[in-house]
């Protein structure tokens, strides 16, 4: 139905979390390039508890390999640097949502590649740079299923 994809997460315990949520949702979850942990990491599996069967995960090596391995897809992006709310989407059965890692977040060249598909969440009071990304992943993946009428 929906694929959630994290480029270089670096927090085991963040990337249990969506893991969680891809199981309990029925996405997809795909992790790109450098990890920052091993897939064997205690946290990792202690976050995603015993639901790690319940996971469709993928891996890719690069941004290229995944982008070639999805061709049809639609990817959005969401970045604190993005000016268009993760609102504003009208999602679809089988896009994408991508995820940068904790401290990077996403690479300019691909926010600007995405153009209107990157989308930010807003932070009415300014006073962090960004959101925990379980947290953001679970804000646009559950908005996305509400517009799917997924309930």
């Amino acid at each position: 139905m929906l694929h959630v994809a994290l480029w270089e997460p670096e927090i085991p315990p963040n990337t249990g979390n969506i893991a969680r949520l891809c199981a309990a949702t029925g996405a997809t979850l795909h992790l790109i390039g450098r990890l920052g942990f091993r897939l064997d990491d205690r946290a990792l599996r202690r976050a995603g508890l015993d639901y790690w069967p319940s996971v469709d995960l993928c891996q890719h090596a690069t941004l290229p390999d995944f982008e070639a391995a999805m061709p049809e897809v639609r990817v959005f992006c969401y970045s604190a640097h993005s000016t268009r709310l993760y609102t504003q989407a009208t999602y679809q059965p089988g896009d994408c949502l991508l995820f940068g890692g904790e401290t990077r977040g996403l690479p300019p060249t691909v926010i600007e590649r995405a153009g209107d598909r990157a989308l930010h969440i807003p932070m009415p009071t300014r006073n962090v740079r960004s959101l925990n990304l379980a947290t953001a992943v679970g804000i646009v993946l559950y908005e996305a299923l509400r517009q799917l009428n997924k309930w």
